[in-house]
């Protein structure tokens, strides 16, 4: 006799929730490929309304941004009421601002268009996971979170591959604009399969809503106070060292959001972020583990398409094609590691974080030891490696960490968790641009532009590989502890 669902659970035929199911996925890659496909439009926005260079930094950050901010309030929202009717707004809001920033005229409007677009992502992305602790339990689940971590690894990998292509379609001057297009007939249909599918999740209670606010006004200004100076680090020169006070600031926010949600707790009321989750082992150490894996992956990313593009000459599409190898090849490993995670544990995790530091070395071999014309199809093999392994870590973390989360907080834990992926992709970013660009900066006057692109591409990816290797010691303290724990 099969176990019975965990409380909350929502009971659905096996059909029913995976249809449910991938509409949700459907819309969280869709938000996720707006982090990086907007990135290689950045060069065309510029020629056709005449943005600064702190224009285009907030057209690319403020996503980030408002995306990390609403996270934790919304997915404390939808544990408390209905995640369907978050998800039908948020993909309502997401597909207006796409087209508003289709549109935009100016850069202002682009601007506000890309903040409001982030808070809406904010909105929907913790209700699709949610939902997934709401629609399976077990084994289902690690399957779930399997397919998930592929969705979401693939729309991180092709993502500058599919804005570079829409550019080249679309012509030099209204080609970024087609980056934005695209999110509104997607928008519009996955608003009818929404509504069609999605199941109810209201939550029968009469107890009224309790949202918060000063924890939700502590949390966002501590947020902003992070994640400001590592957004706005770019390694030039330029940049503006008086921004890391904000870290300062951040300290002073964080301890009165604590003091405030622990006060606020003893209270016998409900905090905007529980902290006792974080006295659950597997959840405190996969979060952990997911902001440094985070740090590194899109840093990775970034710095490799780069190199290719200022060391090697490769246009941005052919650039971003060669990290195609590690989306098609994660998406499979990913379904892989859902599929085993629940028999094998926290070493899957570790072997595919060992494959990803593997290929991080190899990427620098292949920059430092091969010639130019051979370099770009040698690190395609490469991240073919690297997502072997990528697959491993992402989705099978994600369930390991979820696992003993009641399953009526899964939306604020999850949540949480992706606050913790848009902190990391901020610093991670933030420290590989700062050595890729303050190496060419010194070097390029000097050694020649080869040289100074290899060199920086070398530094990035020693930040890469810290990270890495951090997280490769956070898992392995965790599978420490969960032995001796058995």
């Amino acid at each position: 006799m099969p176990p019975s669902p965990p409380t909350g659970s929502i009971p659905l035929t096996p059909f029913q929730r995976w249809r449910a199911y991938w509409v949700g996925v459907g819309v969280a890659a869709i938000t996720i490929l707006d982090l990086s496909k907007v990135n290689v439009a950045l060069p065309s926005i510029e020629a056709a309304l005449g943005s600064g260079s702190t224009e285009l930094q907030l057209i690319v950050s403020g996503y980030v941004l408002t995306f990390g901010l609403v996270l934790v309030p919304a997915g404390r929202l939808g544990d408390q009421r209905s995640r369907r009717a978050l998800f039908i707004t948020g993909l309502t809001l997401f597909t207006a601002t796409s087209l508003l920033c289709a549109v935009a005229p100016t850069t202002t409007v682009l601007m506000i268009g890309r903040l409001l677009q982030g808070a809406a992502a904010g909105l929907q992305m913790p209700q699709v996971l949610g939902l997934i602790q709401q629609l399976f339990h077990g084994a289902e689940r690690g399957r779930a979170f399997g397919l998930f971590g592929a969705t979401v690894g693939i729309a991180t990998a092709i993502g500058p591959t599919l804005g570079g292509l829409l550019i080249a379609l679309g012509g030099p001057s209204d080609g970024w604009r087609w980056t934005f297009w695209m999110n509104v007939p997607l928008g519009l249909i996955a608003i009818g399969a929404a509504i069609w599918v999605l199941p109810s999740t209201r939550a029968r209670t009469k107890k009224p809503l309790d949202l918060d606010p000063v924890g939700v006004i502590l949390f966002g200004a501590t947020v902003l106070a992070f994640l400001w100076p590592f957004l706005f680090t770019t390694g030039s020169p330029d940049d503006n060292p008086m921004r890391w006070w904000l870290l300062a600031v951040f300290v002073l926010f964080a301890a009165a959001f604590v003091a405030w949600e622990r006060r606020y707790e003893r209270g016998g009321r409900v905090p905007l972020v529980p902290f006792r989750l974080f006295r659950i082992a597997s959840y405190r150490n996969g979060t952990l583990l997911q902001v440094v894996y985070f740090a590194a992956l899109p840093a990775m990313f970034l710095l490799t398409t780069l190199y290719l593009q200022g060391g090697v000459g490769l246009e941005p599409v052919w650039a971003g094609a060669v990290t195609i190898g590690f989306a098609l090849v994660s998406a499979v490993t990913s379904w892989i590691g859902g599929n085993i995670v629940s028999t094998y544990g926290r070493p899957v995790v570790i072997w595919g974080l060992i494959a990803m530091l593997v290929s991080v070395g190899l990427l620098a071999a292949s920059a430092t030891f091969l010639a130019p014309e051979a370099i770009p199809w040698v690190m395609a093999g490469v991240l073919m490696l690297g997502g072997a392994g990528g697959g491993f870590v992402l989705a099978p973390n994600q369930t390991l960490a979820l696992a003993d989360v009641p399953v009526r907080q899964g939306g604020t834990a999850g949540s949480v968790g992706q606050l913790g992926q848009r902190m990391g992709t901020a610093v991670g970013t933030a420290v590989g641009l700062s050595l890729f660009y303050a190496t060419i900066f010194r070097e390029e006057g000097e050694n020649g532009t080869y040289t100074a692109f290899h060199d920086a591409y070398a530094y990035g990816l020693m930040a890469v590989g810290l990270f890495l290797s951090l997280a490769f010691i956070i898992a392995v303290v965790d599978l420490t502890g969960r032995r001796r724990r058995a």
